[in-house]
């Protein structure tokens, strides 16, 4: 038969901390607590099977569950020897939701449930304090009619400020006994205006009120809001725990108080937290009071007057010290322990593992390693992958004013504060005069790169978290907000306007790359510190993790970077992000231009010593270490300009008609240039550009190789290819490139030829690919795209409905599909490496740096992911849970 209530208390319980999935957080570390022994009074938990029930049978109970909870209750009242509802001496409970996941805040409790017109009496008797037990009816009668009844929180306050001005007092703490007999009447009377209804006395109908309250707020907006944030599945559902009430507010030796083991902003081994004498607990959290140090440490440091715990309450302090040190012996994990002294008598009302900042985090792992309390594996499978950006970009700080005049997607971490430009050769201009510029553009092409590597942060207006901006800004480790539909960007009166508020070129706005907002003026940021914690905890990281990490780097800057996080070579080299700088993409012009093979040669000739150059600088700084460069991949009509007067400007330049180029850029324009003339296919009708890029390549390993003494091994990549044709021309053209410069150089060159895996077809059709291609690298920001019909740039306006409407659990585009691309990924390898066993597998598309992404590459036997350099970190912590099992639930 179905169990649905557990009892703890008296040193014993029926759960257990391994429980969480049927008792909650709350309600199995109650259990645990229990069951060690430590005060905590005694109760029982309603299971999330309650929770599960209530919501399939339209919000009715299991015909055992009123059996099961007076029998419980009746434990209850045995352990304190004293009974629910009993008028003389009564027993109160408090009633809180316990999801298995902490979600702090977002769901309800209720305290002092019990009380009516006579167990307030018989409260105020056997406490000996007639004002407490009256103070406790109104903030029950307040919180009760809030949570159960939905009578707003602010008639109550607004009932209680008249009557203090009545009495011309200011603060709660001047009521006396009666003042508060006299509110719980008008409190009363407003819940029967309110609800048509009298405030119920029955204790037995208050606490069915309360349970039944608590899984109807499963589906409180907050909740739901905060389950879709932090990916917490509404099936859970939250379990019930209630429990006798004990009391801070009784008098000066009573408190209430909230701590942590270690502190959880920088993880240093301090007790650390906060109480108040004569308070209960909600107090100490709504900032009513201001709260007092724990410690005599904590209370020095922050310069504080008021007396400590430790100072007020030294035998008390001493028995939570020990209470802190246990917790943390049993739990192997720093714990947020909530705590209430009645009459000098400590208990323990909840403990669970500590809410922590990502520095803290770091240290608290790497320190409980040394101090014997976890081993590594523990401490790498500890930490949130994600949560390292933090750590790897400046951040806003916490405690500075902000006007947040819109939200977009949080495209790429970090922030940065700058004057608004509307273009990049304007963020150029201005960051060489020593401005610091945000670049605001409606979307961002490849020809605004010039501006965006200038710029402090791009926003943009359009786009979601893998559009051209979000991509190309995280390589820079540059922050991003993409997608923000309510601004309204006026490129021609260069303003950026938003619900009323109009920014102009020239003022200063601030982005929070990592929450999307964007804010007015400037913002202060406080700067990352990477500690010895960090490279300690990436040491051990690299000791368990199978799947080598790679960066997508063009620039010897982002090189450079990748290598100081750790990367082992490079997986994606976008050679065409290397035309765009000033004299090149005049030559590319150029080339464009040409009306035949001997100019297109001409002008690629100027590209050539450019490119080489660009290739000796990455292996040289790659020092031997793999580098995989994709050749030319967008079409032609990306390179030339799109407006009149832009137009004109390239006229010049190339002293050509403007006409001529307009003819050229309709001649090349492409209803869908993404399944166009791109890739490999331009490779097949102009050979020469890849021969040019294949030469460049070739003399920069040459001419390194001449320099180390060292030999270099290029990995040369062929995007976009269907059939394997495609690939056996294009490589024909590769090793008689190869052959000359080797014949030339004097130098022994060893290379590999490959693709990327972009299309369906691809995948599919591995195996025959696989006869000629030495290496796959799945380019998965177009297999998707590919794999869906969906372009990653437009379809950001609907992805987050699709979401909402559970028919995509995430954006494909951030987190790899595992059931649609997945499959083609492992169709692709197991054909591709049936027929050629050393077949070396990486995916470089965005998803490299996606720990959810990273571990199923890891499953699915690739040999590397690659990301952007600032995403580095985060894959390699990724792979090493990915090897042991997957990452540790703490929470």
């Amino acid at each position: 038969m179905a169990k649905w209530v557990y009892s703890f208390g008296d040193g014993k319980a029926e759960g257990r901390a391994d429980m969480r999935n049927l008792l909650g957080g709350k309600g199995a570390n109650l259990a645990e607590m229990s069951s060690l022994g430590l005060p905590v009074p005694p109760g029982f938990t309603i299971s999330t099977e309650v929770c599960t029930y209530f919501y399939d049978n339209k919000k009715t109970y299991p015909p055992e569950l009123k059996d099961e909870l007076e029998k419980a209750l009746v434990e209850v009242e045995k352990v304190v020897g004293i009974k629910f509802g009993d008028a003389a001496n009564p027993l109160l409970v408090s009633v809180r939701s316990g999801a298995r996941a902490s979600m702090p805040g977002m769901m309800d409790t209720v305290l002092n449930l019990g009380l009516n017109d006579k167990t307030v009496l018989g409260l105020a008797k056997s406490s000996g304090d007639e004002r407490f037990a009256w103070d406790s009816y109104r903030r029950f009668i307040q919180m009760y009619s809030n949570v159960v009844l939905d009578v707003g929180h602010h008639y109550f306050e607004e009932a209680l400020e008249i009557k203090k001005e009545d009495l011309g007092v200011s603060m709660d703490t001047d009521l006396k006994a009666d003042d508060w007999r006299a509110i719980v009447a008008d409190y009363k009377k407003l819940v029967e205006k309110r609800t048509g209804k009298p405030f119920p006395q029955e204790p037995r109908e208050q606490l069915w009120g309360a349970v039944g309250a608590v899984f109807d707020s499963w589906m409180n907006q907050r909740a739901i809001t905060y389950r879709r944030l932090h990916a917490i599945p509404e099936s859970w559902g939250t379990a019930v725990n209630v429990q006798a009430m004990v009391f801070g507010n009784m008098g000066e030796d009573c408190a209430t108080g909230v701590a942590f083991t270690r502190d959880p902003s920088t993880g240093t081994n301090l007790f650390y937290g906060e109480y108040l004498v004569n308070a209960q607990g909600e107090d100490v959290v709504a900032g009513i009071r201001t709260p007092q140090h724990l410690t005599v440490q904590g209370k020095l440091a922050q310069k504080s007057d008021a007396p400590a715990m430790e100072e007020v309450m030294p035998e008390v302090f001493k028995q939570l010290d020990s209470v802190r040190q246990r917790l943390e012996q049993h739990y192997h994990d720093m714990q947020d322990i909530e705590f209430t002294v009645q009459r000098g008598k400590l208990y323990m009302l909840q403990t669970r593992n500590g809410k922590r900042t990502a520095k803290a985090a770091l240290k608290i792992a790497v320190d409980m390693v040394h101090e014997g309390l976890i081993d590594k594996r523990e401490a790498v499978a500890r930490i949130v992958p994600a949560s390292l950006d933090q750590l790897l970009h400046p951040t806003l700080d916490p405690k500075a004013p902000r006007k947040v005049i819109a939200k977009g997607l949080p495209a790429s971490p970090g922030a940065a504060s700058g004057k608004v430009v509307f273009t990049a050769d304007d963020a150029e201009k201005q960051a060489r005069a020593g401005e610091k510029v945000i670049l605001v553009r409606r979307e961002t092409s490849p020809e605004d790169i010039h501006g965006m590597h200038a710029a402090e942060g791009i926003l943009t207006s359009t786009g979601g978290m893998t559009s051209h901006a979000a991509v190309v800004a995280r390589g820079m480790g540059k922050p991003c907000v993409a997608g923000a539909g309510d601004v309204r960007i006026d490129a021609k009166a260069r303003t950026l306007s938003v619900r009323g508020t109009v920014v102009k070129t020239g003022d200063t706005i601030t982005l929070d790359g990592s929450t999307g907002e964007i804010i007015l003026g400037v913002v202060p940021t406080v700067q990352p510190e990477l500690s010895g914690d960090f490279s300690q905890l990436m040491e051990w990281a690299d000791e368990f993790r199978k799947l080598g990490i790679r960066t997508n780097a063009e620039t010897p800057t982002d090189a450079a970077q990748a290598r100081k996080f750790g990367a082992e070579g490079i997986g994606l080299c976008r050679t065409e992000h290397m035309f765009f700088d000033g004299d090149r993409i005049v030559a590319v012009r150029e080339m464009i231009l040409a009306d035949d093979e001997k100019s297109r040669r001409a002008a690629l000739a100027k590209i050539q010593p450019m490119q080489r150059q660009d290739f000796v600088e990455l292996f040289e700084i790659m020092a031997g270490l793999p580098v995989t460069i994709r050749l030319l991949d967008p079409p032609l009509h990306e390179f030339l300009p799109k407006t009149a007067a832009e137009m004109e400007v390239v006229a010049r330049d190339l002293g050509v008609d403007a006409k001529e180029i307009e003819e050229r850029a309709n001649k090349l324009h492409e209803f869908n240039p993404m399944l166009g003339h791109r890739g490999v296919r331009l490779g097949i009708s102009y050979p020469e550009i890849y021969e040019m890029q294949a030469r460049a390549i070739f003399e920069a390993v040459a001419e390194v190789q001449k320099k180390a003494g060292k030999t270099v091994i290029p990995e040369i990549m062929i995007p976009l290819v269907a059939t394997k044709k495609e690939l056996d021309l294009m490589k024909v053209v590769i090793d008689q490139v190869a052959e000359e410069v080797s014949s030339s150089s004097g130098e022994k060159l060893e290379y590999l030829v490959g693709t990327m895996i972009e299309l369906p077809r691809a995948a599919l059709r591995a195996g025959d690919i696989a006869e000629t291609a030495e290496f796959f690298s799945f380019g998965t920001n177009d297999l998707t795209q590919t794999t869906f019909g969906l372009s990653r740039d437009d379809s950001a306006s609907f992805l987050e409905k699709y979401q909402q409407r559970g028919i995509f659990e995430h954006d494909p585009f951030a987190s790899l599909d595992i059931e649609g691309v997945g499959e083609l990924i492992e169709i692709a390898t197991v054909r591709g490496r049936k027929v050629r066993n050393s077949l070396k597998l990486g995916i470089c598309g965005e998803h490299g740096g996606d720990p959810a992404s990273v571990f199923f590459c890891h499953k699915a036997g690739l040999d590397y992911v690659s990301c952007s350099p600032y995403r580095v970190p985060i894959a390699r912590l990724a792979a090493a849970q990915a090897a042991l099992g997957g990452p540790l639930k703490t929470e």
